[in-house]
């Protein structure tokens, strides 16, 4: 019984990344040319989440700022996250909002990107998270579940919304996980070419 139920996390999280594979590959694509465009062009990445986003965020910057799968020079990136924690353990009373409103308008440069994790785009925060990005003339590229909630509604027609067709929460972070890795890949591809055969199998 608990060995059909784990097949079938298995066999139900490799539908879904297979239905999304044509579905959100331009999204995907859209979104490596607006970070390309903002790293070549001196700017940078910040990156933030929520809830299991948190981790999804940081580990993009890891693979910005190190490497993802090939060697390469360090990209500019940084987890907003991180600093918003660091605001709240100094005992402040500002709510999500704030924490990353005030470093994204201390750091945030026209040119950047602002890169979102979002669990659903329903929380209250993003809203006011993606003005605070517009005022600061940077392109927002959101990952969200299938409806996008208010978040959504805040973007302007040159950010890049990647909407999982999903609502299990696992799922649809299983599949932003594979869109930022597409993202890595992507930017690797672009700056150091293809890499030769990338899709064999490994002996």
């Amino acid at each position: 019984m608990l060995v059909q139920r784990i097949e079938q996390q298995f066999i139900d999280s490799a539908d879904l990344k297979y239905q999304c594979a044509q579905s959100l590959a331009p999204r995907v694509e859209m979104a490596i040319t607006a970070i390309m465009a903002s790293v070549t062009g001196g700017g940078k990445v910040l990156a933030c989440g929520h809830a299991e986003g948190i981790a999804l965020a940081q580990s993009f910057v890891s693979a910005f700022l190190g490497r993802f799968e090939r060697e390469r020079p360090e990209l500019a990136a940084l987890a907003l996250t991180a600093e918003a924690t660091g605001l709240s353990s100094m005992g402040t009373d500002w709510d999500a909002a704030a924490a990353l409103s005030r470093p994204l308008r201390a750091l945030g440069l026209p040119g950047d990107v602002l890169l979102i994790v979002a669990l659903t785009g329903q929380e209250a925060h993003w809203s006011a998270v993606v003005k605070t990005a517009h005022s600061r003339d940077m392109t927002v590229v959101a990952l969200t579940d299938a409806h996008g909630g208010a978040l959504k509604q805040t973007l302007s027609d040159t950010d890049v919304i990647i909407a999982v067709p999903h609502e299990s929460p696992a799922r649809v972070h299983e599949v932003q996980q594979l869109v930022l890795h597409c993202v890595c890949d992507g930017i690797d591809a672009q700056l150091l070419g293809l890499p030769p055969n990338p899709l064999s199998p490994m002996e």
